[in-house]
């Protein structure tokens, strides 16, 4: 998927999917801007994990039903004392969150897959940290798995996580940072 496609008449066409539409080319197009969470983002991030939590474990062989990430008072409450980054371009495309020394959450909006936001948010998470930098992912959400090992991750142990009763096999990666 091409995120955008530069035409003669100055315009960017962005194509995501069903969406299609055209804005002018201004340097707020051309970048994405990363910032610290505000209040007013909670509704974006609901959405867009939503949107992907479920993709992230779509090839697990057991039917796992959604529990929005407002209901899930685990994983908010780890959300919530972490260090929240959004990446945008005039909307919220993303967002990364950090706690001390562990990526705790890095998931990008389906219309926006494959344009960089998730490797734009690794590297602000990545620029965070001092001490070996570790993570967990699900051994079937291979394109997470692909950039990690792509910024240097390795593998440090399997283990079996729990999704409200399901278990998925997951693993445990880290960084060494210098």
């Amino acid at each position: 998927m091409s995120c955008f496609s530069f035409h003669a008449d100055n315009k960017r066409l962005f194509s995501f999917d069903h969406l299609r539409y055209q804005v002018p080319i201004t340097e707020t197009n051309k970048t994405m801007k990363i910032r610290t969470l505000t209040n007013q983002d909670w509704p974006a991030i609901f959405d867009i994990y939503a949107k992907s939590k479920l993709d992230e474990l779509q090839n697990e062989s057991q039917n796992i039903k959604l529990v929005p990430l407002e209901h899930d008072i685990h994983r908010l409450t780890e959300l919530e004392e972490s260090d929240v980054y959004i990446c945008e371009n005039g909307e919220i495309m993303g967002f990364g969150a950090i706690f001390k020394h562990e990526i705790r959450a890095l998931f990008v909006h389906p219309n926006y897959r494959g344009c960089g936001v998730g490797q734009t948010l690794l590297e602000k998470l990545l620029s965070l940290g001092k001490r070996p930098i570790s993570l967990n992912v699900a051994n079937s959400n291979s394109p997470a798995i692909n950039l990690y090992v792509k910024y240097g991750f390795s593998f440090e142990r399997a283990f079996h996580a729990n999704y409200h009763g399901i278990i998925v096999e997951a693993s445990r990666m880290t960084k060494h940072l210098s």
